[in-house]
């Protein structure tokens, strides 16, 4: 299969080369250090996978969308440090099949460039982990689009809403909103229930979608609770 590997730092490409060049199955045909390269590069050498880090400097997550609609053949394996809840449905919503952290095993590394070439995907253990503690659905975040249908939100509710998705605990918004936490607690639940989701995840997406808050705002936040 043909590779490209997307990260701004000399020395991340090439340990990542050294490591993935030693596997005759897998040809390394570019390297990209911003955007504008890979964007080049996929044209140029229709690579099967490419494997990014969309957080490093010169890239955002918006290239793999803008990639993809025009070469809807190539897949991406994220490899970055960021592995908050957001951070990976954001990734997956964009296009991203497969999300692995850079301090993953070797072998995961591997696996995770030739399941995803092979038509499947792969997360590494610390990503599994984090998508188990967020109860990410990644099938329902593949093929279904976040409904912003209008619902019935009070002022309140929206208040919340944004709070919740720039980070806030429930203790922290009980505080801001000079409410108990057990009160938050319950229009947390209603929040869910009018918007027909089930994680916290899901709230964030809400708000991003109806503009509530900036993806930029939290996108790389530590993961939300």
């Amino acid at each position: 299969m043909k590779l490209i590997i997307a990260d701004s730092n000399i020395l991340i490409r090439a340990g990542l080369n050294a490591v993935l060049n030693q596997y005759g199955d897998i040809e390394i045909v570019g390297e990209a250090s911003s955007e504008k390269q890979l964007r080049d590069m996929v044209k140029g050498f229709q690579p099967d996978v490419v494997l990014i880090d969309f957080a490093a400097q010169h890239f955002s997550i918006d290239v793999v969308p803008a990639i993809h609609k025009q070469h809807k053949q190539v897949r991406f394996v994220a490899i970055t440090g960021e592995q908050s809840g957001i951070t990976i449905v954001n990734a997956l919503r964009a296009g991203i099949v497969s999300y692995i952290k850079k301090d993953c095993d070797v072998h995961e590394i591997v696996d995770s460039v030739r399941e995803t070439a092979s038509g499947g995907r792969f997360f590494c253990g610390q990503i599994l982990n984090a998508i188990r503690k967020e109860s990410i659905d990644v099938d329902d975040l593949e093929l279904t689009e976040f409904n912003c249908e209008p619902v019935n939100i009070s002022e309140r509710e929206l208040e919340i809403i944004t709070l919740i998705a720039e980070g806030y605990t429930n203790v922290e918004i009980a505080e801001k909103l000079f409410l108990s936490p057990h009160t938050i607690n319950t229009h947390r639940k209603n929040i869910l229930q009018k918007l027909g989701v089930n994680n916290t995840a899901a709230i964030v997406m809400y708000a991003v979608k109806t503009q509530l808050v900036s993806p930029n705002k939290f996108l790389f936040s530590p993961s939300l609770s």
